[in-house]
């Protein structure tokens, strides 16, 4: 399998240092420092960015180098990734990266109707290397720094300016991209996208048996467990079966080309509405397991990960809220890497950031840089999940395969946490029942 290629702009080593006239203390009598700072960063093509800024205790001065004065506590943005398509429009030109700098509350609008205006800068970013050198090369050795060290604000005539700390640099970021033929209850392929070039890497086979509940799990995975809680919550659901609606049973499994088993995704807990409604609530989320084969035996499965998701409510959006653990083999335990929610209407992005994440996510053993991220299309539209994986996290097919299972269990579970009230489509039901 190749990579395509991907560059990651990445925006870090942020801090604010306040003239001397701000740096006094207001008349109200609330000292600057102790209200809050921020940057909104703007770059064509992307969505806009928002990031703290601490404050360093020393005002700006005219001598401030970019190495001998680096401040000592910083933060980070998000930061920007590109694809081929978005590294054809930008190559052969310079393009803007904005900055703009508040102080007060960030509000809900990316800060700018919550905070006041304190200076403005504009960063010419050149990508025509960074292009080649993602094209060609897998490592890191094409990285480029635009910026680092200390810039002036643009301000208001006759203010002072502040100035704002910052390491700007593009690095290659190759992935593996790989997409769904259609929806994954439909049982499709998975194709690996290289270009304008598809090929075939995966099959799929999805099932929903209704009276299977750990059919793909090992034989000593409860008594393995570290605390017994999910032993406890099967229980509980047994209990509770005669009197609640469940969706139950899922499975999806990831195949390679020669029909063997690489990956799998199964529902371990159901999903079922909260009392007195017709959603899955958060304190009550469905669960599955992200398994990986484990021995000989086709029929043997390992945990790898394991995935809530429930249907969030309140605010202004509607949304399929999720967590998801890897498993860890240290300290037989969970850790939490990715946590989120996506919009149920407009749906949005899976992601796990390396920068998050504290123990390997694969056998290659890295834990660092872009991990995965998935599509996930709205309630009631046709979903063909786009998998993005880090090229550092694969080092061979059954890693690819874990992460399209994931994908496939996030998808799903749009469906599995749709109202009670709806209807699913017929692959999702059990053969005794015409639709929840």
């Amino acid at each position: 399998m190749d990579p395509c290629p991907f560059v990651r702009l990445i925006i870090e080593s942020l801090s604010l240092k306040l003239p001397f006239a701000a740096t006094k203390p207001a008349g109200s009598g609330v000292h600057p420092t102790a209200t809050p700072c921020f940057c909104v960063l703007k770059l064509k093509g992307f969505p806009t960015q928002t990031a703290l800024l601490p404050l360093c205790p020393s005002p700006p001065t005219t001598d401030d180098s970019s190495s001998s004065s680096a401040p000592e506590t910083t933060t980070s943005a998000p930061g920007f990734h590109l694809d081929a398509a978005a590294l054809r429009r930008v190559s052969g030109k310079p393009i803007p990266l904005r900055v703009s700098v508040y102080t007060g509350g960030m509000g809900r609008n990316c800060g700018v109707s919550g905070g006041r205006l304190l200076g403005k800068l504009q960063l010419k970013l050149d990508f025509g290397e960074e292009k080649e050198n993602a094209a060609n090369s897998c490592s890191r050795s094409g990285t480029h720094v635009f910026q680092n060290g200390w810039l002036t604000l643009r301000c208001q005539p006759g203010k002072p300016a502040a100035r704002i700390h910052m390491v700007c640099r593009a690095e290659p970021d190759p992935r593996f991209v790989f997409q769904f033929g259609g929806e994954p209850e439909c049982s499709p392929v998975v194709f690996q996208i290289q270009g304008c070039i598809r090929q075939p890497v995966f099959s799929c086979k999805f099932s929903a048996d209704r009276n299977s509940r750990s059919r793909s799990l090992p034989s000593d995975f409860n008594s393995a467990s570290s605390n017994g809680t999910w032993t406890k919550t099967f229980s509980t659901r047994e209990r509770e079966k005669a009197s609640r609606r469940e969706r139950k049973g899922w499975m999806i499994t990831i195949h390679d080309l020669s029909g063997s088993p690489v990956a799998a995704a199964s529902m371990i807990t159901p999903f079922v509405p909260s009392p007195g409604s017709d959603r899955v609530s958060r304190s009550n989320p469905g669960a599955w397991l992200i398994l990986r084969p484990h021995g000989f035996s086709v029929s043997t499965w390992k945990p790898w990960g394991r995935l809530e998701a429930w249907r969030e409510r309140g605010g202004a959006v509607d949304g399929l809220g999720y967590k998801f653990e890897l498993m860890t083999e240290s300290n037989g335990g969970r850790v939490a890497i990715a946590e989120g929610s996506v919009g149920v209407r407009k749906g949005g992005r899976f992601d796990i950031d390396g920068r998050t994440v504290r123990e390997p996510v694969s056998r290659s053993g890295s834990a660092k840089g872009f991990v995965m991220g998935s599509t996930v299309e709205g309630e009631g539209k046709v979903s063909r999940p786009v998998v993005q994986v880090g090229v550092q996290h694969v080092t061979c097919t059954g890693d690819a395969a874990l992460f399209v299972a994931l994908s496939a269990a996030v998808d799903l579970s749009m469906d599995a946490c749709r109202l009670f009230s709806s209807k699913l489509r017929k692959e999702l039901c059990h053969d005794d029942q015409d639709g929840l």
